[in-house]
C-alpha cells in the first residue's frame, strides 16, 4: 500500500494519484539499516537426545511441531517475531520489525507463559532473554550480535524449566516481575562474569517509584473541574481529551482531579496489542459496574462480549447498548468514564465513544480521555464539531516547577546534580521520577537517561512512516535546533518535505523556531531525548555519512553562523570518528578541515580565557589522524597547563615526545622536547631555563634551514618563556612578536594579546601608549588583559577604575578559570594596592593569590608571587613575616627565576639597611639593580634603584639616597608611572632635596 502524503489515505501499489484527494502519489521510501534495542528470546529443550532414544521418530516429529506450534503462537501473541528455529530451540525477537516501549516486557511475559505451556507437551525447557542494541537490515531482520549470544548463553546456562534473564532486561521490566539476582555468570566468550537475574512471574499490579506531590497544572484542572461542573449541571456528557507526550503527566492530572470527586468512577484501558483487543476498555468498565451493581443486568449485546451469548453483536447495536448502560448508572450519580491510552484503540472503539457523548441525554457523564498526540495523526477530526468536547495539550512543566518537583522526591540532592535532571528531563514528570531514582542508586550522582525512558523515545519513532522518520534522522544530525535546508541537503530524495516536517509537528515531535541562519526555516525536537533516540537509530556508517554531508552543506550556507568553527569542527571530526570505529578508509581532506575549525575554536577560545574549551577543542583538533602539527601541539599544551595546571599539561607533552622518538621523526621531537621543558618551568622548582634556551638555539637552526614555519612557531614561544624566565623584557616581546608573524603567515592568526599585555607594562613604552593599545588593539579582550590593564591604571593612579578592571576579571576567572584566581591576586592585585598606598590590602591580596598558586602547583608562578608578598610585608612595616616571605619565595622558585630572585634581594636589602648592616644592604641591592639592567625594563629598573635610594634612607646617608631617588624618578618619570614618580618626589622631599 501507498500511503498519500497529502491525506494519509492508504492507497494500492500502482496508483499514481491519491483516490482520495487525487493528490500525486510517490513509492514507499527505501528502507534503510537502523540501530534497534531490541528483546532476543531463546527456548531449548532439555533432555531431547533421550527423548530421540525413547520416542518413535514419527512421534518425536510430532511432539516438536507441536512444541515449536505452540511457542510461536505464544510469541505472536505478545507481538514478537520468531527469527528462526535451531535445532530444539525457539529464537524470538520483540523489536523486529516495529520496536515498541514494552518490548521487553512482552518477552517476559511470553517467556513465562512459554515456561507454563511446556508441561501439557510432555517437556521441559530452559529459556534466556536479553535485551541490547543491533542492526536491522532493509528486510527487517536481525543481524547477529552480542545481544544475541548473551540470550543464547543464558539459555545454555538455566536450569530446566528456569528462565534467566540479563541486567538490561531486568531494568526493564523490573517494575512488573517477580525476580532474584543469580551469581553473575561466566558465560563462553565474555570476558567478565555477566550479571542475570531468575525470573519468577510477572506481578499483576506493577511497583511504582515514589511520586511527589503535583506541581503546576493549575489551569489544566480548573478546565477539567469545569467541564465536570458543567456535565453535573446541564445534565449532559462531557467529552474530555488530555493530549500529552508519555511521561508529561496525564495520568497524574486526571488523579489529582478525580481525588475526593463526589462521582462514580469507572476506568478502562486500550491494550498496545492482544486478541480481541477492540472492545477491551468496554469490558473493563462493565465489569467494574458489575462489581459496584450486583444486580446489574446487561441485554444480550453487552452479554455477548462477555461471551455469556452464543452470537456476535453488532457494532452499532454494542455502541447503543453501552450508552444506555452508562446513562442509566449515571441517573442518580454523576458519572466519570477514565480511557486511557486511546491512541491505541481500534477505530471501532472510538466510534462507540463518540457516539456515546453525541447521543448521550439527560444523565451527567464525563468521558476523561487519556491520549497520546498520536490519536490526532490517526484521527484528525477527533471530538471535532462537538459542543460539549475539549482536546487539552498538557505541556511540559515549567523549569522551576520541575525543580520542586525534584525536591519533593530527594532533598539532600546536590545543586549540581539537581540541575542536570531539571535540565535533562526538560519538564517531563516521568523523566524527572525516572532519573531522580537513578541518581539516587548512583555512587557519583550520575544521571543518565533511564532504559525506560530510551525504550518508550524509541518505540514513538518506530511508528512514524518512514519518509517522517527520514526526516527527522537527518534533522538529528544538525542538533536540537535544525534548518530546513539542512534536511533537505541530506534528504535530497524527499519530495515533500512541508509535508512531512509540518507532520512531526503535528504529532509533536518537532516545533517550528527561530532559524538561525537567513532565509531558513527552523524547527526545534520537542524534547533533547527525541533527538538522542532519532540519532542513535542511524548506524555508524550513516552518521559519518550525513555529518560530512551536513558540514560541507553548512560551509556553503552557514557563513555568518556564530562559533562556526566549532560546529564545522565537530561535525568533521564525527564524521571521522564513525569511520575509524568502522575500520573505514578516512579522507585526507575531512581530516584536515575538522583540524582546521577545531584548532582556529581551540585558539579563539584561549584568546578569550576560556582555557577549559580551548584545551579541549585544540586536543581533539591534535588527535585526528593527521601529521603532527607542531604549532597547534603549542597551543595545546599551553591551553591544557592553564586549564588545569598542574601535571597533566607535561604529560600530553611527554605522550608527544614518546611518539616522536618512536617514528624517528626529528622535528616532531625536537618540537615536544622543548614543550616538555616549556611547560616544566612552571612546575619545578629547579634550573631548566638554560636547558630550554640550549634547545631553542638547536631547533632554530634544524628549522630555519628546512623551512619548517610550523616548528618555527613553537621556537619562539619557548624562547618567549627563556625570557620570561630571565625577566627579559624586550626578549619577551620580541619572540611573541615573531611567533605572531609567523602565525599570520600559517594562517593562525594568534595575536599574543594576553601574554603582551603583561610585558607592556613592564617595557620601556610610555604608559600613555600602554594605555592606548589597551583600548585600541586589546579592546575586547579579557582573559590575561584585563589584569593589566588594570596595573596600567594604577601606574596612572587611576585607582578606581583598576580595581573595576580587577574585579570584572576575576568574576570571568571564577566562573571559567578558576586555577588563574592565584596569579590575578598575587600579581596584578597586590601590586595596584601596594602602588595605591594600602600595603594591609596589598598583604591580603597577596596571600590569598599566593596560597592559590600554591595549592594548584603553580610553584614557578607562586615563587614571584611570593617575593612580591615579602615587599608587601615590608612597605606594611611587617619585617618578620618579610623575611619570612622572601625565604619562603627562594624555596618555590628555581636558582634561574630572574623575577623572584630580584625581587627577593630587594627585600633582603631593606631588611638589612633596616638592621643596620649598610655595607651588606648596598652589597645585595647594587646586585639587584645589576640584575634589573639586564631585564631591559625601566620598571624593573627604577623598583631597584627606589629600594637601594630608600635603604641609604634609612641608613641616614641623606646625599646617595637623593642621588638614587632621582635616578629612579628619571625612569619612572619616561615610563609615565606616575604614582611611583610621585611617590619618589615625596622621599626627595623629606630629603630636602
Amino acid at each position: 500500500m501507498i500511503v498519500c502524503p497529502n491525506c494519509g489515505q492508504q492507497n494500492p501499489e500502482g496508483f499514481k494519484f491519491c483516490g482520495n484527494c487525487a493528490s500525486p502519489l510517490e513509492p514507499a521510501a527505501q528502507a534503510r539499516e537502523q540501530r534497534k534495542t531490541v528483546t532476543v528470546l531463546f527456548c531449548d529443550v532439555t533432555g531431547s537426545t533421550s527423548l530421540g532414544e525413547n520416542a518413535d521418530p514419527e512421534a518425536l516429529r510430532a511432539l516438536l511441531a507441536r512444541y515449536f506450534e505452540r511457542m510461536k503462537v505464544i510469541v505472536e501473541s505478545h507481538g514478537g517475531t520468531v527469527e528462526k528455529f535451531i535445532g530444539d530451540a525457539v529464537m524470538a525477537v520483540f523489536g523486529v520489525p516495529q520496536v515498541h516501549e514494552d518490548d521487553a516486557r512482552r518477552a517476559v511475559r511470553a517467556a513465562i507463559e512459554m515456561r507454563d505451556a511446556l508441561p501439557a507437551l510432555g517437556i521441559q525447557a530452559r529459556i534466556g532473554v536479553n535485551t541490547g542494541e543491533v542492526v536491522t537490515g532493509t528486510a527487517e531482520r536481525l543481524a547477529t550480535g552480542d545481544a544475541v549470544n548473551v540470550a543464547a548463553r543464558l539459555q545454555q546456562a538455566a536450569a530446566p524449566q528456569e528462565i534467566l534473564i540479563g541486567r538490561d532486561t531486568f531494568e526493564l521490566v523490573e517494575a512488573v516481575v517477580e525476580a532474584d539476582e543469580v551469581e553473575p555468570l561466566t558465560l563462553r566468550g565474555k570476558a567478565k562474569p555477566v550479571p542475570a537475574y531468575r525470573l519468577r512471574g510477572v506481578i499483576a499490579t506493577p511497583t511504582r517509584r515514589n511520586e511527589a506531590s503535583m506541581v503546576g497544572r493549575v489551569t489544566e484542572l480548573r478546565r477539567l473541574r469545569d467541564a465536570y461542573d458543567q456535565a453535573v449541571d446541564d445534565r449532559s456528557c462531557q467529552l474530555f481529551t488530555i493530549l500529552g507526550s508519555a511521561g508529561v503527566g496525564k495520568s497524574r492530572v486526571v488523579h489529582e482531579f478525580l481525588d475526593g470527586l463526589d462521582a462514580t468512577v469507572v476506568r478502562g484501558v486500550c491494550l498496545s496489542y492482544g486478541d480481541g483487543i477492540t472492545y477491551w476498555p468496554v469490558l473493563d468498565v462493565i465489569r467494574q459496574l458489575q462489581h459496584l451493581r450486583p444486580d446489574l443486568k446487561l441485554d444480550a449485546d453487552l452479554s455477548s462480549l462477555l461471551g455469556q451469548q452464543q452470537f456476535t453483536a453488532p457494532s452499532d447495536q454494542i455502541a447503543w447498548s453501552f450508552r444506555k448502560l452508562l446513562e442509566d448508572t449515571a441517573r442518580d450519580r454523576p458519572l466519570v468514564v477514565v480511557f486511557d491510552d486511546i491512541h491505541w484503540a481500534e477505530p471501532k472503539f472510538l466510534d462507540l465513544v463518540e457516539h456515546v457523548a453525541d447521543l448521550s441525554r439527560d444523565a451527567p457523564i464525563v468521558l476523561l480521555c487519556m491520549a497520546r498526540p498520536d490519536l490526532l495523526d490517526r484521527r484528525p477530526t477527533w471530538a471535532g464539531g462537538k459542543l460539549n468536547a475539549t482536546n487539552l495539550l498538557l505541556e511540559p512543566l515549567s523549569s522551576n516547577d520541575s525543580t520542586e518537583m525534584v525536591e519533593a522526591l530527594v532533598g539532600d540532592l546536590s545543586e549540581e546534580a539537581r540541575q542536570r535532571v531539571v535540565e535533562a528531563a526538560e519538564g517531563n514528570p516521568l523523566f524527572v521520577e525516572e532519573m531522580v531514582a537513578l541518581v539516587r542508586e548512583s555512587k557519583d550522582e550520575n544521571v543518565r537517561v533511564p532504559p525506560t525512558i530510551q525504550a518508550l523515545l524509541a518505540a514513538r519513532l518506530d511508528q512514524l512512516d518512514t519518509h517522517e522518520r527520514h526526516v527527522l534522522e537527518s534533522g538529528s544530525i544538525e542538533g536540537r535546533l535544525f534548518h530546513r535546508g539542512a534536511v533537505e541537503a541530506l534528504d535530497p530524495e524527499e519530495l515533500h518535505m512541508t509535508t512531512r516536517l509540518t507532520a512531526l509537528v503535528r504529532k509533536d515531535l518537532v516545533r517550528p523556531d527561530k532559524p538561525e541562519l537567513p532565509g531558513e526555516d527552523a524547527f526545534r525536537f520537542r524534547h533533547l531525548l527525541i533527538r538522542d533516540a532519532a540519532y542513535e537509530a542511524l548506524p555508524k556508517s550513516t552518521r559519518g555519512d550525513l555529518h560530512e554531508r551536513f558540514a560541507l552543506w553548512l560551509e556553503e550556507f552557514g557563513a555568518d553562523l556564530p562559533e562556526l568553527d566549532e560546529i564545522l569542527g565537530y561535525h568533521f571530526e564525527q564524521a571521522v570518528r564513525y569511520r575509524q570505529e568502522l575500520d573505514q578508509p578516512v579522507d585526507a581532506s575531512i581530516c584536515s578541515s575538522g583540524r582546521d575549525h577545531l584548532a582556529a575554536a581551540g585558539r579563539r577560545a584561549t584568546q578569550r580565557g576560556d582555557f577549559h574549551a580551548g584545551a579541549n577543542l585544540l586536543l581533539r583538533a591534535d588527535e585526528l589522524p593527521l601529521a603532527p602539527d607542531f604549532a597547534l601541539q603549542s597551543d595545546e599544551i599551553m591551553a591544557v597547563y592553564f586549564a588545569s595546571p598542574g601535571p597533566r599539561a607535561r604529560e600530553i607533552a611527554l605522550l608527544h615526545l614518546e611518539r616522536a622518538t618512536e617514528v624517528g621523526d626529528r622535528a616532531a621531537e625536537l618540537c615536544a622536547r622543548m614543550e616538555v621543558e616549556r611547560v616544566s618551568t612552571f612546575l619545578e622548582p629547579v634550573a631548566r631555563t638554560e636547558r630550554l634556551a640550549e634547545l631553542t638555539d638547536e631547533a632554530a637552526a634544524h628549522f630555519e634551514t628546512t623551512g619548517n614555519l610550523h616548528g618555527l612557531y613553537s621556537t619562539y614561544l619557548a624562547r618567549a618563556q627563556v625570557a620570561n624566565m630571565r625577566s627579559d623584557v624586550a626578549g619577551v616581546v620580541a619572540s611573541f612578536e615573531a611567533a605572531a608573524s609567523i602565525s599570520r603567515r600559517l594562517g593562525i592568526n594568534n595575536d599574543f594579546i594576553g601574554p603582551l599585555s603583561n610585558w607592556r607594562i613592564a617595557s620601556a613604552e610610555p604608559n600613555s601608549k600602554t594605555l592606548e593599545w589597551f583600548a585600541t588593539t586589546a579592546a575586547g579582550y579579557h582573559a590575561m588583559v584585563d589584569e593589566h590593564r588594570a596595573e596600567a591604571l594604577a601606574m596612572a593612579g587611576r585607582f578606581d577604575e583598576a580595581r573595576a578592571f580587577l574585579e570584572s576579571e576575576l568574576q570571568i576567572a571564577r566562573s571559567l578559570l578558576p586555577t588563574a584566581v592565584g596569579g590575578i591576586l598575587g600579581f596584578a592585585g597586590a601590586r595596584v594596592e601596594y602602588w595605591a598606598g594600602d600595603f594591609a590590602k596589598a598583604v591580603e591580596l597577596g596571600e590569598q593569590g599566593t596560597a592559590k598558586l600554591i595549592e594548584t602547583g603553580q610553584t614557578g608562578i607562586g615563587s614571584s608571587s611570593a617575593a612580591i608578598l615579602a615587599k608587601a610585608y615590608f612597605a606594611a612595616g611587617a619585617t618578620d613575616k618579610a623575611a619570612e616571605w622572601a625565604q619562603r619565595a627562594i624555596e618555590l622558585g628555581a636558582p634561574d627565576d630572574v623575577l623572584t630572585g630580584l625581587i627577593v634581594l630587594q627585600v633582603t636589602g631593606l631588611l638589612e639597611a633596616q638592621r643596620g648592616e649598610s655595607d651588606a644592604a648596598e652589597r645585595t641591592l647594587i646586585k639587584a639593580i645589576a640584575i634589573a639592567e639586564t631585564t631591559h625594563s625601566p620598571v624593573m629598573l627604577a623598583d631597584a634603584k627606589f629600594d637601594l635610594a630608600l635603604a641609604y634612607q634609612m641608613l641616614g646617608d641623606a646625599e646617595k639616597s637623593a642621588q638614587t631617588f632621582r635616578e629612579a624618578l628619571v625612569l619612572y618619570d619616561a615610563k609615565e608611572h606616575l604614582v611611583m614618580a610621585e611617590r619618589t618626589r615625596g622621599k626627595l622631599a623629606e630629603l630636602g632635596a
